[in-house]
């Protein structure tokens, strides 16, 4: 039987996952690797590492089976930067490196942030790809006077694997330097930030074959957040993807190029031919839960942590958790954002800090999703993924505090598992990325929301909104 492999290059490692044609994930590998800080706010890694765990996952998810496909994901907006012979010029700066504030305003004062929004479909932010070729300019000249060109994370996995030098749409998106209407490089962005056109490698559609690796086709592939959502079938407009992972992200699929004119949403070329999707990203998600119980209570499991907050009812009793410990993306673009509790009582115990956590987070994703609707964006359900979905009282919290059912699917793997329908598609398995999604996307339960604990979360919710003055818009009052 043959199968379609999935590699998806993380922040903290590669996970490999080999899925046959009817969806079944019929083996999993995982390599780790590290993460380096040299500096307060940067984040940075050695592409040879990413290559060396993705080399040894993918020969363990298929020893002894026939491989019709690959697929690439990873994460999105990383720098890596290459000499004429194809060597890395300096470490790679990841998504979530926060030292290019001054390049962003730059970036902005120099297109123009309405400009930007139209062309790129995002304002410049410091994870973004751009900000950093200019960084690098201006502090690290020796190394961006070698370039000659530059890829995504998975981009150097694949020119690693196949010897081809490309990307993908979807992920191009995030680099913010791609037309994301037109699909295709934007020449007024490069000629403003006199980035060449030649450092870009072709960006093709996400189930196009990019390579091969001796025989088998490896299809482009996409950012982590588009394979997600395609993970769980999220290939058209209708069902969101929700993922409520470290960060979380509200996904919406659009049948049009739709940006968000203030640029708190990101809007991107989907994985899917001729489609694009808007979504928001919220920084600590179910991250905030892991500080909770890392710093709070580390001895004490997330199961039981949870169990203490099912013991509240909705609204702890008037305690509001900020879930800003990271700063904030959506909707308010401000890495100088703070967390905090407000409300506390000498009633409330570790139950109710957690519920307030747990409330929080769903708050900050009914942000993002009251951006969505003010795009014209219809919701009826949300699939959600990541690690905070297995638990029934956080996804009953999420359900009730949106107004929209949740559904879970049988396959977790997130990113991997939509990079292997893509990889099933460049293979053959599958016609197109929509039959891959119906054939092989099961969905096992739905959490319906309660209408009671709806009502409260209403009134909590405003109360959540005041904590933090909302960004408007006044560009048209200046």
């Amino acid at each position: 039987m043959a199968v379609c492999v999935g590699l998806d290059v993380g922040t903290t490692g590669v996970k490999a996952v080999a899925v046959s044609p009817d969806g079944s994930v019929v083996a999993r590998a995982g390599h780790s690797y590290p993460l380096s800080t040299p500096r307060l706010g940067w984040s940075e890694q050695d592409p040879e590492a990413w290559w060396r765990a993705a080399e040894a996952a993918l020969a363990e998810v298929s020893a002894g089976v026939e491989v019709a496909g690959i697929g690439l994901s990873g994460q999105m907006h990383g720098l890596v930067a290459l000499d004429a012979a194809g060597r890395v010029l300096r470490p790679a700066i990841l998504w979530n490196d926060q030292r290019t504030g001054d390049e962003c305003a730059e970036i902005e004062g120099i297109v123009g942030v309405d400009r930007l929004i139209e062309l790129t479909g995002n304002r410049a932010l410091a994870g973004f790809t751009a900000p950093k070729l200019l960084w690098l300019r201006r502090y690290e000249p020796a190394a961006f006077a070698q370039i000659a060109r530059i890829c995504l994370p998975k981009d150097y996995v694949r020119l690693r694997l196949t010897g081809e030098w490309a990307t993908d749409v979807a992920d191009a998106s995030g680099t913010l330097l791609l037309d994301v209407a037109e699909r295709r490089w934007s020449e007024e962005v490069l000629a403003a930030l006199d980035v060449p056109a030649s450092w870009l490698p072709p960006a093709l559609e996400s189930s196009a074959i990019s390579g091969r690796y001796g025989s088998i086709p490896v299809a482009a592939g996409a950012g982590d957040c588009a394979a997600a959502a395609l993970g769980v079938g999220i290939d058209r407009p209708g069902p969101l993807s929700i993922v409520l992972g470290t960060s979380g992200v509200v996904f919406a699929a659009l049948p049009d190029y739709r940006p968000e004119r203030a640029g708190r949403l990101h809007t991107f070329c989907h994985a899917v031919p001729g489609m694009w999707h808007a979504m928001g990203v919220m920084l600590s998600a179910a991250g905030s839960l892991q500080w909770f119980r890392d710093r709070l209570a580390p001895e004490v499991s997330f199961d039981d942590l949870v169990a203490e907050a099912g013991g509240w009812a909705a609204g702890a009793d008037g305690l509001v958790f900020l879930p800003y410990l990271a700063g904030e993306r959506t909707p308010h673009a401000d890495p100088s954002a703070r967390g905090a509790f407000v409300g506390l009582s000498m009633h409330h115990d570790r139950g109710a800090l957690v519920r307030a956590v747990l409330e929080g987070v769903a708050f900050g994703l009914r942000d993002s999703l009251e951006l969505l609707r003010g795009l014209g964006v219809e919701v009826s359900c949300a699939r959600v993924s990541g690690g905070g979905s297995r638990g029934d009282v956080w996804l009953g919290i999420v359900a009730s505090v949106l107004g929209i059912p949740l559904e879970t699917t049988a396959a977790e793997e997130g990113s991997a598992y939509g990079a292997a329908l893509l990889g099933g598609v460049a293979g053959e398995m599958f016609g197109d990325v929509h039959e891959a999604a119906a054939r092989c996307v099961k969905v096992e339960r739905r959490i319906e929301p309660d209408a009671a604990e709806a009502d409260r979360y209403e009134h909590q919710y405003q109360r959540y909104r005041e904590l933090y003055p909302a960004i408007h818009d006044d560009r048209e009052e200046r």
